[in-house]
């Protein structure tokens, strides 16, 4: 029987604040390119088609789930979009718990169960996250739109172990 969880999330991907602007700088270019060649039919129609594109698809994202979060008693389970695979990671190993900002830089890519340099990455948007030390010295950083929610259910479920 699956035991209720303690905190759930879903971090969409096209919900990032950096990559929206840049697709809406990229589809206002389209637009004013068409307007500024309006009269040259073909070409100027290229431009309004691959604007209403750039609109369409990133409407379509802001609804795609990259991954989903739940916090259950012992553990925490990172489940990602289509055919990745589910992500337990094991609270009794954890000994160390930080809220902190998820990078220095203004944009960062979308990423779902990314090693790199000791560190386990899960992000969709947003600029927090909650750092997870294991034993072995493995953090994992989990980006998160409700940092303190989400520190306060993982120390919950640490202590239900």
């Amino acid at each position: 029987m699956e035991e209720k969880p303690i905190f759930t999330e879903n971090q969409y991907l096209g919900r990032d604040r950096g990559w929206v602007s840049v697709r809406l700088v990229l589809a206002l270019f389209c637009f004013v390119a068409y307007y500024i060649n309006i009269e040259r039919e073909s070409e100027s129609q290229l431009f309004l088609l691959v604007g209403s594109a750039i609109l369409v698809v990133s409407i379509i994202m802001m609804y795609m789930l990259h991954y989903r979060i739940v916090v259950v008693k012992g553990s925490i389970r990172l489940s990602g979009l289509w055919t990745t695979r589910l992500v337990k990671i094991d609270l009794n190993s954890i000994v160390k718990i930080e809220c902190k900002p998820y990078s220095k830089f203004f944009i960062n890519n979308s990423v779902y169960n990314l090693h790199q340099k000791g560190r386990i990455k899960f992000y969709a948007g947003g600029k927090d996250a909650v750092w997870l030390t294991d034993r072995d010295g493995l953090v994992y950083i989990i980006g998160t739109q409700r940092q303190v929610e989400f520190e306060q259910a993982v120390h919950q479920a640490k202590a239900m172990t």
